[in-house]
């Protein structure tokens, strides 16, 4: 990690300077994380299953003067280089797997450096969030949002250097990066897989004896399928984080005897801001971690009472520092105060925290735990001749808990049948924001002053 700090250095890599990553999860990646660290750069993790337009907004948002990636994704990056003009070098991230240049480049220089002061309040890492009125936006994340992140997880899991974590999400997410932290702090092994496929990590489970993991459905839904048909032991896993059903919750438990622990948290806040074991309120995200603060308002910034819901607002040094380069939108998110998530939720009489879904205007939806903003995919969908309005919304799916559905009003004497509009809009953005429904109206609901009525399409249309 010191010498791909040295070899950075030598390569001109300053502090603040950004760095992106387009590559699986893998020990190089840490390392490079780890050599950002130390110089004082910023990550720039970019989201692998975007699509190549969607890549190069992300990268040209932060500039980053290198790039490392994975074998797979070097033909895209170089098709468009000349889309990405601060980009000087791309490197294999795989040391060395692709024709980039090598990773051993950076990590052969011999010599000392003199690294520059870093401060906790410095950034670390840029993780985009998903495109809110259409566009993506970059939230910096500090040292300090990582450290307090990382005490805050290993307090609560009681982790310890004998705990293994299973690595499966990928290191662009804040649940993959923060559990991976929380798991070296603690001494603990972190296990990397490059992509999740439940039979091989439920055998890294029985092998290995993984001992907690973060859980998005159908993650650990399928997991327990796999371990069940292969009859595979995975009692050594005590402990899965996340969302989930009850159902797989429940069986889990069962299966394992493990905790499984609900939260709260988005990537502004480090990724926790709440959490509890399940058992303790079922339904719930538990309760307010100990260093945060929160309070939940009302459209005029009122705290609500106990039982009412109210938009969760975050203080607490595990609140990001801001959206890159949007000084505009940093402001409205720390209005008075306090970090404005546009999540709302409501506070039982015991202080056990209720997601209470999203502010209509900052409307989310989560299909496996990544998140999509229907403006996204709204804005794509009108781009094809056949559709003169749409609505996106979210939907129960049983398979991702949330699904995406597409309510389309037809240009006259246009067609165009589900499964285009769906391959349409997947060939144009990352595949999992694509609608997996697709419902036809003569005429969608609008309100007096002829706008969209979004409340009554979910209403109308939103059971599935």
């Amino acid at each position: 990690m010191d010498r791909l700090a040295l070899g950075l250095a030598r390569a001109g890599i300053e502090k603040g300077d950004r760095l992106g990553v387009l590559g699986k999860n893998s020990l190089e990646f840490f390392l490079v994380y780890g050599a950002a660290a130390r110089l004082g750069a910023i990550v720039l993790p970019v989201n692998w299953r975007l699509s190549a337009d969607e890549v190069c907004f992300n990268l040209n948002d932060c500039l980053p003067k290198i790039i490392f990636a994975d074998e797979e994704f070097q033909a895209m990056l170089t098709e468009r280089r000349e889309d990405l003009p601060s980009v000087q070098a791309i490197y294999n991230l795989r040391a060395d797997h692709g024709g980039a240049l090598e990773f051993a480049q950076l990590t052969s220089a011999a010599g000392e450096m003199s690294p520059p002061d870093v401060e906790g309040s410095d950034g670390f890492v840029i993780i985009h969030t998903a495109a809110v009125a259409g566009r993506p936006r970059g939230a910096l994340l500090s040292h300090d949002n990582v450290l307090l992140a990382d005490l805050h997880f290993d307090y609560y899991f009681g982790l310890t250097p004998d705990d293994v974590h299973l690595n499966l999400l990928p290191l662009f997410h804040v649940g993959g990066l923060f559990m991976a932290t929380s798991a070296f702090h603690a001494g603990a092994v972190n296990l990397n897989m490059s992509k999740f496929e439940a039979g091989t990590a439920a055998r890294l489970i029985q092998d290995k004896g993984v001992s907690l993991f973060f859980d998005f459905p159908p993650i650990l839904e399928s997991v327990l399928k796999a371990a069940g048909e292969e009859h595979l032991d995975i009692g050594s896993l005590r402990a899965v984080v996340g969302l989930g059903t009850p159902e797989v919750i429940e069986g889990y438990q069962s299966v394992t005897g493990g905790v499984y622990y609900a939260m709260y948290g988005q990537t502004e806040t480090s990724c926790l801001t709440s959490i509890g074991k399940y058992n303790d309120r079922p339904g719930s995200a538990g309760k307010v971690v100990l260093l945060a603060c929160v309070q939940l308002v009302d459209d005029q910034g009122r705290v609500v009472a106990a039982g009412e819901a109210g938009e969760i607002c975050v203080k607490g040094p595990m609140v990001f520092k801001g959206y890159w380069g949007l000084p505009e939108d940093t402001a409205a998110a720390f209005r008075d105060g306090w970090h404005h998530t546009g999540d709302l939720g409501r506070f039982d009489a015991d202080g056990f925290l209720f997601y209470a879904g999203r502010k209509a205007e900052k409307e989310l939806i989560k299909p496996g735990g990544e998140n999509v903003y229907p403006a996204e995919v709204e804005k794509i969908i009108l781009q094809h001749p056949a559709i003169a309005r749409t609505v996106v919304i979210g939907v129960p799916d049983p398979k991702w808990k949330e699904g995406i559905k597409a309510v389309c009003q037809l240009q006259e004497g246009k067609s165009v049948t589900a499964a285009e509009l769906i391959a349409f809009v997947g060939e144009r953005i990352a595949r999992f924001k694509k609608p997996q429904y697709v419902e036809f109206v003569s005429e969608l609901p609008v309100k007096a002053d002829g706008s969209l009525d979004r409340a009554a399409v979910k209403s109308l249309y939103g059971k599935g």
